[in-house]
C-alpha cells in the first residue's frame, strides 16, 4: 500500500482544549512540521466532565491504493474531526471519523455507509480494521497462534466496491469529545447518544455534498439499537435511509438474560447448541452447522422455553431433560441437575475442564489462570492491544494523521451511561426500529450474527426482531463470534450477502420517487469549513496519558445496580 498527500484542502489545525477546561487565548499559526498530512496538537480527553472550549474542522487527506483479488484500486482517505451542531446550530462535539471513498464517483448514485461499534464506549476502530474497510488485521481467530501486534493488510473482502466508508467514533472514544457548554458525559445516554451521531451524518453529509447519495447505517453490539434510534431521528430530519446493517445486536436489553439477571436464558440455548459441537463435546457431533442450530431453535423453543420458566417461577425441576440438554450443548448432565437456567457465563467455565471459553467467541478458549483467561474472556484479551496499536499505526503511518493523545478504544462510558429509553429503565429500541421502517417504505434490515457469540446470541436477536416486519428484515448466521467478520470464511460470506443486500435495496431506490427529499437536503445551507468557540492555543495544555482501554470489553452489559434482582 502507498499514501500520497494530496493538495490539504484542510490546511487548518485542528485545535481544541482537552481535560475539563484550561488553555484558551487567541489562536495562532501552527507550527510548520513539514510532514504530509495533519499534525493536530490538541489535547483530547476521554473523561465525563472534559469539554473542549473550542474546536476547528480538519483532517489528513490522502490517495491510497488497495491490490486485491488481482486489482488495484485507488481510493481517497479522510482522517480528522467534523463539528456535529444541534438543530438550533449550538456547537456539541467535534467528532473524528475517519472515511475512505472512490474518487470521481457521482455522488447521486454512490452508496455511503457509516460505521460505529457499541459498549457503550467503545471506537469504531473494530469495524474499521477488523471488517470491510480497505485494510484490516490478520488476527488469526478463533486460533490463538497468529503472530501479535497482528499484522495489517490490504482487505481483499473490501466493501468499497459497493460503498463509500465513514467510520465514526462517539464522543469520549477515538479522538471525539465534546464542546463546552456540553462536555462527555452530555452524550452518554441513549437518546443524546443517537441525537448527537444523527447531527455528525447531517454535518458529513453536508460538507461532502452527498445529500443526493443512498445512505446506509451500520452498527454492531450497542450500535444496533443506537442504530434502531438513529433511523429514526435521521428520517424525522429528511435523511431517508436505504439500509441498515445490525451486527450482532442488542436490541432490547430487557430480554436478554446475562444483562437482566432476572430471566430465563432460553436464548442462549441453541448458541450452547453451536459451541459445544465446535469442541466436539456434543451427541453426535454435527457436520452441518446451520441444521444443528436449526435443531436447538426448534428444542429450545419447543420443549425447553416451557421447562424453564416453570423453573425460574417455582423452581420446578425437569429431570427428562437433563441428558437431552447435555447431548445438545456438550455440558455434563450433573451441570443441569444443579440449575436448569445456565447462564452464559457459567457455561464458559464449566463446559471444559481447566478452560475458560470466550464470550465474545465461545470457539476460542484459555487455561484457566493463564495470561490469556486472566482478563475474563480470552477472545477480547486476544485481539485488544493488537487493535489499539494497529489503529496508532493506521492512522500516523498511512493516512498521515498525527496526535500526541490517546486513541481511546474503551472509554469509561458505560459505568454511567444512562440505558434509559421511551420511558423504561433500560433500552428497548424495537419500535425504533419499527417506527424508522414506517416513515420509509424502501427502508431495509439486513442482521447478521456468529452463531458462536455468547454476548448477543443470534437466537436470541432473531426473536427480537420478531417484532418488526418480517418482510423487511433479512437474517443471516454464520460460523464465528460477535466479531464473526474475523473469521476469514465468514468474512467472505457476510461480504457476499452484503453485495446483495445493497444489490436489493438500490433497486428499491431507482422505483421510489426521490425529488422531494433531495431537494429538501440541498436546500440547506452549507458552512464550507466550521469552527466553534475558541480552539486551544497549541501547547497551553499539558499533554495526559490515558489509557486505550479504560474499561473491559463487555458489551452489552449495565452496571450491577441497575441489574434486576
Amino acid at each position: 500500500m502507498r499514501a500520497t498527500s494530496l493538495p490539504l484542502l484542510l490546511v487548518l489545525l485542528l485545535v481544541a482544549c482537552g481535560g475539563g477546561g484550561g488553555g484558551g487565548g487567541s489562536p495562532t499559526t501552527p507550527p510548520i512540521d513539514n510532514l504530509p498530512g495533519l499534525t493536530d496538537t490538541t489535547v483530547y480527553s476521554s473523561a465525563a466532565e472534559a469539554s473542549l472550549p473550542g474546536a476547528v474542522e480538519a483532517a489528513a487527506v490522502s490517495t491510497q491504493t488497495l491490490t486485491a483479488n488481482g486489482q488495484t484500486l485507488s481510493y481517497t482517505a479522510t482522517a480528522g474531526h467534523l463539528i456535529a451542531r444541534d438543530s438550533v446550530g449550538t456547537a456539541e462535539a467535534s467528532v473524528f471519523y475517519v472515511a475512505y471513498t472512490l474518487p470521481g464517483a457521482d455522488a447521486a448514485t454512490r452508496p455511503v455507509t457509516f460505521f460505529y461499534n457499541g459498549g457503550p464506549g467503545s471506537a469504531s476502530v473494530w469495524l474499521q480494521l477488523g471488517s470491510f474497510g480497505p485494510r484490516r488485521l490478520v488476527s488469526g481467530v478463533p486460533d490463538t497462534t497468529a503472530a501479535r501486534p497482528f499484522p495489517i493488510v490490504d482487505n481483499a473482502e473490501h466493501l468499497l466496491g459497493q460503498s463509500d466508508l465513514v467510520f465514526i467514533n462517539a464522543v469520549g472514544t477515538g479522538y471525539s469529545q465534546a464542546i463546552a457548554p456540553f462536555t462527555n458525559r452530555s452524550f452518554w445516554g441513549v437518546d443524546s447518544d443517537a441525537a448527537l451521531f444523527r447531527d455528525f451524518i447531517l454535518r458529513y453529509l453536508a460538507v461532502n455534498s452527498r445529500a443526493a447519495s443512498p445512505k446506509y447505517l451500520f452498527g454492531e453490539s450497542y450500535g444496533g439499537p443506537r442504530t434502531a434510534v438513529l433511523a429514526r431521528r435521521l428520517q424525522e430530519a429528511g435523511v431517508m435511509l436505504d439500509g441498515v446493517v445490525l451486527q450482532s445486536p442488542a436490541m432490547d436489553y430487557n430480554s436478554n438474560c446475562a444483562i437482566t439477571n432476572g430471566r430465563g436464558c432460553g436464548g442462549f440455548l441453541p448458541t450452547f447448541a453451536a459451541v459445544g459441537a465446535f469442541h466436539r463435546l456434543t451427541q453426535p457431533v454435527p457436520t452441518d452447522l446451520s441444521a444443528w442450530a436449526a435443531n436447538a431453535r426448534n428444542y429450545a423453543d419447543q420443549v425447553y422455553a416451557p421447562a424453564l420458566q416453570a423453573f425460574v417461577t417455582g423452581g420446578q425441576q425437569a429431570p427428562a431433560l437433563w441428558q437431552p440438554l447435555a447431548d445438545l450443548t456438550g455440558l455434563p448432565v450433573n451441570r443441569w441437575q444443579v440449575t436448569l437456567n445456565v447462564g452464559a457465563d457459567d457455561y464458559r467455565q464449566w463446559l471444559i475442564s481447566g478452560q475458560l471459553l470466550g464470550r465474545y467467541d465461545g470457539c476460542m478458549k484459555a487455561a484457566t489462570g493463564s495470561q490469556l483467561a486472566a482478563e475474563g474472556d480470552p477472545s477480547s484479551t486476544w485481539i485488544n492491544e493488537s487493535f489499539a496499536q494497529g489503529i496508532a499505526a493506521h492512522l500516523r503511518d498511512q493516512l498521515g494523521y498525527r496526535n500526541a493523545s490517546t486513541y481511546v478504544v474503551l472509554s469509561n462510558a458505560i459505568n454511567s451511561w444512562d440505558f434509559s429509553h421511551a420511558g423504561r429503565a433500560l433500552l428497548d429500541t424495537l419500535p425504533d426500529l419499527a417506527a424508522a421502517l414506517a416513515q420509509n417504505p424502501r427502508l431495509r434490515v439486513l442482521a447478521v450474527s456468529g452463531y458462536h457469540d455468547l454476548a448477543t446470541p443470534f437466537h436470541l436477536t432473531e426473536t427480537d426482531l420478531a417484532r418488526v416486519d418480517a418482510s423487511r428484515v433479512t437474517i443471516r448466521n454464520y460460523a464465528g463470534g460477535h466479531m464473526s467478520y474475523l473469521d476469514d470464511a465468514t468474512r467472505m460470506a457476510e461480504l457476499a450477502d452484503m453485495k446483495a443486500f445493497y444489490a436489493g435495496t438500490l433497486a428499491l431506490r431507482a422505483a421510489a420517487d426521490l425529488g422531494p427529499e433531495r431537494r429538501a437536503l440541498e436546500a440547506r445551507a452549507v458552512v464550507a469549513s466550521d469552527r466553534a468557540g475558541t480552539p486551544q492555543t497549541p501547547g497551553s495544555v499539558a499533554p495526559t496519558a490515558e489509557s486505550a482501554f479504560q474499561a473491559p470489553l463487555r458489551d452489552p452489559w449495565v452496571p450491577p445496580r441497575m441489574r434486576a434482582q
